[in-house]
């Protein structure tokens, strides 16, 4: 007997709805829900896979440990015992920053895993806490933070109303949005040009979205600062800036307007490929649209000036008259409001402490990832001695990883709460596996601050686990409970256990609603949301400025001295030179059947022609003697790699390409699918020192590298 289920994906920012048809207690058909107020049927093929996640006879169902003759299973108490008693003796013989902690990107997307993660970090009470923000989006939070008040104040395009969009390092037509939570976004994305507006990609790859763009534009790597410098230069210097109402609570725009002067069209055209006309077309059609947004993401994060890179796209939307209104860049208003009454964020910091090592800052009481190697290979007090891992994969994650590896076995305990022996937990001596998507429930914390429309959704767990089995709020719960000091903690921890996240949500929504404007149709509790399996349409983004802002004068601060003093060293710092062994630049991409490094074990996602391959363009390629398909040896400074060769004329001369989160050959990484066709690790040509001085975000676009060709 066969029935019908609701659920949201849980794989990636778009927060796409599910039906599922289930059958004797499995999934066995996946579509896309076309109620879902927000992706109205859209499924990408990561989606649709998740039935194969599901049933993965690699897929770990009891918690297992690494012994002299391989891994054994191990009862569940008998294992939060163990992780629980390692990791305190480290503690007490060590210090508290002995243990680490590492939380990987499904951390955001895992409601029991936010809940609960929280009481646990506070109990281990380490400073060395690491998550891949320091390779992803730090430097939007600490432009947001330095701006706005609050590193959670994000503006996100409203793109179902502008007219002109104007994307950098940005490739939605893959990643589904990135913070910018708009599934479907390719159709969102045709809509902006069937009702008359226009779209421009600036890119060293034509890439995917790139391709249904009116048009795209080439930018050398790392340089999108001096692009955007100079069309800020071009504004002040004709006069042109337009604020509007934000214009009378916003500080700093003289600083601004003199920290460009440098910066002229003409000055960066040949630095950066793009010709002095076509940066004043840019601002000409920037300024013309009634309703215009500027939007970079990770291609701007992770270079050299990431931080300067993020700021000056705020202060386009800003001094253009797009920032808080609708059709341009906006702030959203999500039911469980992260600035609400219950105050679930505080404002982060940068900088409270360092690294012991390299002296790297912290933000928002996390270290960059770049940090990490130091930590555990240098001696002395302080020094990592046990690791936790929450869901990530370092190895293949952070630059440097090969390095990585090799430090991971020398601690004196690592446990990862994992559902697969791979590349980074098969260093671990105990993996704690939680349950499956589809037997837990899920309500979105994050991605609804992120989202271009207010909804709200909860789903409640689809099948029933097996019995014994593990949530991994459960497993966080567990190891909080034992690793607390106090009794009141331990009380704490215990109340926590006992109320689980729907009775945490469902208090979280009664907080929330005193005092707030009550919805027409009577009060957002529990209750009503259950009542809407698919989702509720809570309307579209509104004007929320100055309320929003969490700033100390309630104002905005358009030119934090650290950020002008980071763009005075720009226009000064000379033309990075050429060297002529490595001529190329290497930037990354992403494949939409791929999910960072964890869904590569499905058989659906990895049929097709190889995916992990390196583009490079067809003058590129007669000049090192490469052909379509042939393989070549690419290295760095760092490292060196074997790759298969594909030549496209999408790549920027100069410029080669090569996707992350693949190199599933590692000895012990129990992965059969991915083993088959493990691709490359392009960490392994990153240099984990090179990091954006100013966020201590790690650089992995724009690295020096050559080709040679191998002998057949």
């Amino acid at each position: 007997m066969s029935r019908e289920a609701l659920t949201t994906c849980p794989l990636c920012e778009a927060c796409c709805g599910l039906r599922l048809t289930v059958e004797g207690g499995r999934v066995t058909r996946i579509r896309g829900d076309r109620e879902d107020p927000m992706s109205r049927g859209f499924l990408c093929p990561k989606g649709a896979a998740l039935a194969e996640f599901q049933e993965d006879p690699n897929r770990l169902r009891t918690p297992v440990q690494r012994t002299a003759t391989g891994w054994q299973p191990l009862a569940w108490d008998a294992a939060l015992d163990l992780a629980a008693r390692r990791l305190r003796a480290v503690q007490d013989d060590h210090g508290r920053d002995a243990v680490a902690l590492y939380r990987g990107n499904p951390n955001a997307h895992n409601l029991g895993l936010l809940l609960y993660g929280a009481g646990l970090v506070r109990t281990l009470g380490t400073r060395n806490l690491y998550s891949p923000t320091s390779m992803d989006q730090l430097p939007n939070m600490l432009v947001a933070l330095r701006l706005y008040g609050h590193q959670v104040l994000m503006p996100v395009p409203d793109l179902d109303r502008t007219g002109y969009l104007l994307m950098l390092g940005a490739n939605p037509a893959v990643s589904n949005g990135s913070v910018m939570t708009a599934p479907g976004v390719m159709q969102r994305l045709r809509a902006i040009q069937e009702r008359g507006g226009r779209i421009v990609v600036v890119d060293p790859r034509r890439t995917e979205t790139a391709r249904i763009a009116d048009r795209h534009l080439f930018i050398r790597p790392g340089r999108d600062p001096l692009l955007l410098a100079a069309m800020l230069h071009r504004i002040f210097a004709q006069g042109l800036e337009r604020p509007g109402r934000l214009g009378a609570f916003t500080d700093g725009l003289d600083r601004v307007r003199a920290a460009v002067v440098p910066f002229s069209p003409q000055r960066v055209a040949a630095t950066i490929g793009i010709p002095a006309a076509t940066i004043e077309a840019l601002v000409e059609e920037l300024l013309a649209a009634e309703a215009a947004i500027v939007y970079g993401r990770l291609g701007t994060c992770v270079q050299a000036h990431g931080t300067t890179t993020q700021w000056l796209i705020q202060l386009l939307n800003l001094v253009t008259g797009h920032l808080d209104r609708p059709g341009g860049m906006l702030f959203t208003s999500p039911l469980i409001d992260p600035l609400g009454r219950l105050r679930l964020a505080g404002a982060g910091t940068l900088g409270q402490w360092t690294s012991r090592v390299r002296g790297l800052p912290e933000f928002c009481g996390e270290l960059p990832v770049a940090a990490l190697i130091d930590e555990l290979e240098t001696p002395g007090p302080g020094q990592i001695r046990a690791l936790l891992t929450i869901a990530g994969n370092p190895v293949l994650a952070m630059p440097g990883g090969p390095r990585l590896a090799e430090a991971l076995e020398r601690l004196d305990f690592m446990v990862s709460v994992d559902p697969y022996i791979n590349e980074t937990t098969r260093h671990a001596d105990l993996i704690l596996p939680p349950v499956s998507p589809f037997e837990r429930e899920h309500f979105d914390l994050v991605f609804n601050f992120l989202a271009i429309r207010n909804v709200a959704k909860w789903s409640p767990p689809v099948l029933t686990p097996p019995a014994g089995a593990l949530t991994d709020w459960q497993i966080l719960a567990g190891l909080h409970q034992r690793l607390a000091r106090s009794p009141v903690e331990r009380a704490v921890a215990a109340l926590l256990r006992r109320l689980g996240p729907e009775r945490l949500v469902a208090l979280g929504l009664r907080v929330e609603a005193l005092g707030r404007r009550a919805h027409r149709d009577g009060p957002l509790t529990m209750r009503r949301l259950q009542a809407h399996p698919h989702g509720l349409d809570l309307g579209p983004l509104e004007s929320r400025l100055p309320e929003r802002l969490r700033t100390p004068n309630g104002r905005i601060q358009a030119a934090p001295p650290d950020f002008v003093a980071a763009l005075e060293r720009l226009a000064i710092e000379p033309e990075r030179p050429t060297n002529p062994e490595f001529a190329l630049e290497l930037i990354g991409r992403r494949d939409l059947r791929s999910n960072n490094s964890w869904m590569h074990n499905l058989p659906r996602l990895m049929t097709g022609a190889e995916r992990c391959t390196l583009l490079v363009n067809p003058d590129d390629a007669r000049r090192y003697s490469l052909t379509d398909g042939m393989r070549a040896r690419l290295r760095s400074k760092s490292g060196a790699l074997e790759v298969p060769i594909r030549v496209s004329d999408a790549m920027m001369p100069g410029v080669v390409s090569l996707p992350h989160g693949w190199g599933h050959d590692l000895e012990g990484a129990a992965l059969t699918v991915a083993g088959a066709r493990p691709g490359v690790n392009v960490n392994g040509l990153i240099d984990p020192n090179w990091v954006d001085p100013v966020s201590g975000t790690s650089v992995l676009n724009g690295t020096p590298v050559t080709l040679e060709p191998i002998d057949a």
